[in-house]
């Protein structure tokens, strides 16, 4: 067999089978044990969350529970991580709502149609994207648009709750700032008092045992507290609101219907889905990766997820994704394979064969207070002064996108389409404007920023560092600032371009440079390049740029250049300078000896851009 199919088969194996990575180790029993631990301790958690996240998506509880089975155990067998607890998550279940109530009455057919249909789409698009290895595409999401995104999800998740916690209903509204004014309003009038008795009772339980008593199951506790009270009281016949009936037995296997204008209608959705529940769930899993050393495939991890929610909406469930705070639970129970989350399958799986009559009386207000605990945590703040810290343009895409996806809510697309645009438009905005030095010779001998230094620059020679790629965008700016250096020094016979930033060039860039080639010799200045990069030397080298008449302006180094300088200037016997003591050892006082002093204008103009650490590239 050829090696290259071999190879491709070899690769394929893998993606099919990743769970004999780890199966082996099921040999031994303290693995076992531990996995199984774990996944009890997982479903625990997961059965109670999974309820109230479904309701959050707006659909029946009971559809969280169906989310929990399969997919969870496909998840875990057909991707990377070991630990990775997928089922149900607060803002793809936002995300859910929102794509699909203005298309459809909550709790209608046809808007359970709507939510299995987007669990393939987003299952399909995660599959394909983990086939084809372009993983890569999350990137488009980056760091600053989640972080806003993330924060304001949290608050409309948490507010979205406001009714259940004070027992009153209002009316849908075009924005969901309006729908919490008006629950706001009703329950300073009609607060249900019961209701909120049960939801202060959930929340102090579930605050009281993580604090105190962490091993104790706390959603669970307080889920269980709560429903015997609730049947106990007759909380239901008081005005209560509770789970209801939930149909008992497992999920029956269904085909999603649909049309094509549905899939339209829902395809930006689906795309956002699949790339900020991939993103979550590859961030945890990275996490714990590290701390276990184990191989992580973000490829093999999209292909899990994908066919994981593939078998969600063939199994009437919605979108999933890996959870923070489940796969915390898992990671801390010491689980070491994915065993662990078939464990946990196995238990919802039970759980609605068996135990469904448990759960009728189980009141909405403990479901919202677990939803407002789950979301609390992702609200954060440093994130916002860190990113201030390092780069301020990424501070103003986080507060933008955060309150774009505030003001749009329940349209939580625009928030991320608008994040994401805003990205991508200040990248280019930067490297439009890349930095752009003056280099002069420090005192210690090294080439430093002349503006930031405050340091003398020769007349003769100007080293110049451009520190970006140069193509179609800033070819412009570049070649306006060397003229602007050759108009404001009259002296001036050399350029050296300190190329060792310049990662690469297009097509634009190089004929610019031909062309400010050609110019700089009409005007007596001669064009040098030194550290050019060796993908962008091997372009000068196709397109003739550096051909052998014209390449020794090329160099290894700057020193080399400046020699070269040095050279030509003696020849012309052009070597007057202010500096004094300029001599073929120490080329170019102005460039070897430091005198501080008040730089040119044009040194002046550039000071505020100047942002370099100390040293050879400062």
């Amino acid at each position: 067999m050829p090696k290259k199919l071999r190879k491709t088969l070899s690769g394929f194996y893998r993606n099919v089978t990743p769970f004999t990575g780890w199966i082996g180790e099921l040999r031994d029993a303290r693995v076992v044990r531990a996995d199984v631990v774990a996944g009890v301790t997982v479903a625990l958690v997961l059965i109670p969350q999974s309820m109230a996240y479904a309701q959050l998506a707006g659909l029946p509880s009971y559809y969280g529970l169906y989310a929990s089975f399969l997919p969870v155990a496909v998840a875990a067998l057909f991707g990377s991580s070991r630990q990775l607890a997928t089922g149900p998550v607060a803002v793809v279940s936002l995300l859910t709502a929102s794509a699909i109530e203005p298309l459809a009455a909550s709790g209608s057919g046809g808007y359970f149609a709507y939510a299995v249909l987007l669990a393939l789409m987003v299952g399909l698009f995660q599959f394909t994207l983990g086939v084809v290895r372009l993983g890569m595409m999350v990137d488009f999401l980056s760091h600053p648009v989640v972080v806003g995104f993330t924060n304001a999800a949290a608050i409309i998740i948490a507010t979205s709750q406001l009714g259940k916690i004070f027992g009153v209903d209002v009316a849908k509204a075009e924005h969901h700032y309006e729908v919490v004014w008006d629950t706001v309003v009703a329950a300073g009038a009609h607060t249900h008092w019961p209701t909120l008795a049960i939801a202060v009772l959930s929340f102090a339980l579930m605050v009281s045992l993580r604090r105190y008593l962490p091993r104790v199951p706390n959603i669970l506790a307080a889920g269980v507290v709560a429903t015997l009270l609730s049947w106990y009281f007759g909380f239901e016949k008081h005005g209560g609101s509770v789970v209801g009936v939930i149909p008992q037995g497992l999920p029956s296997f269904e085909m999603p219907t649909f049309t094509l204008g549905a899939v339209q209608q829902l395809f930006s959705v689906a795309v956002a889905i699949a790339l900020i529940g991939f993103m979550e769930a590859i961030s945890i899993a990275k996490a714990m990766a590290a701390s276990t050393r184990q191989r992580l495939d973000a490829d093999q991890e999209l292909i899990g997820q994908g066919l994981s929610n593939v078998v969600a909406s063939l199994f009437q469930g919605y979108a999933v994704s890996g959870s923070f705070s489940r796969s915390a639970v898992n990671f801390e129970a010491k689980a070491s394979t994915a065993l662990s989350s078939v464990v946990t399958a196995a238990l919802v799986g039970a759980t609605l064969l068996f135990l469904t009559p448990l759960l009728h009386h189980l009141p909405q207000p403990t479901l919202a207070a677990v939803v407002i605990l789950a979301v609390a945590g992702l609200v954060r703040i440093k994130p916002f002064k860190y990113m201030w810290r390092v780069q301020r343009h990424d501070t103003v895409v986080a507060v933008i996108t955060f309150a774009v996806t505030l003001f749009y809510a329940p349209h939580l697309e625009n928030g991320i389409l608008t994040g994401v645009l805003l990205s991508l438009g200040l990248y280019v905005y930067r490297t439009m404007r890349p930095t752009i030095s003056i280099m002069a010779r420090h005192k210690d001998g090294t080439l430093r920023d002349a503006a930031r230094h405050i340091l003398k620059v020769c007349p003769k020679v100007a080293v110049i560092r451009f520190d970006g790629p140069l193509f179609f965008a800033n070819t412009g700016y570049f070649h306006d600032h060397v003229l602007e250096r050759v108009a404001s020094q009259p002296e001036l016979k050399f350029i050296i371009v300190d190329a060792v930033a310049i990662t690469e060039i297009d097509a634009t860039g190089e004929e610019m440079l031909h062309q400010l080639a050609r110019t700089l010799v009409g005007l007596g200045v001669e064009l040098l390049f030194a550290r050019t990069p060796t993908p962008v030397m091997n372009t000068f080298k196709r397109s003739g740029f550096a051909n052998p008449d014209w390449v020794d302006h090329f160099f290894r180094d700057r020193e080399r250049a400046l020699e070269y300088a040095w050279e030509m200037l003696t020849r012309r016997d052009d070597l007057r300078c202010p500096a004094k003591g300029c001599t073929p050892g120490n080329f170019s006082g102005c460039l070897l000896r430091s005198h501080r002093r008040t730089p040119d204008p044009l040194l002046n103009a550039i000071a505020g851009r100047a942002h370099h650490k100390d040293g050879d590239r400062a």
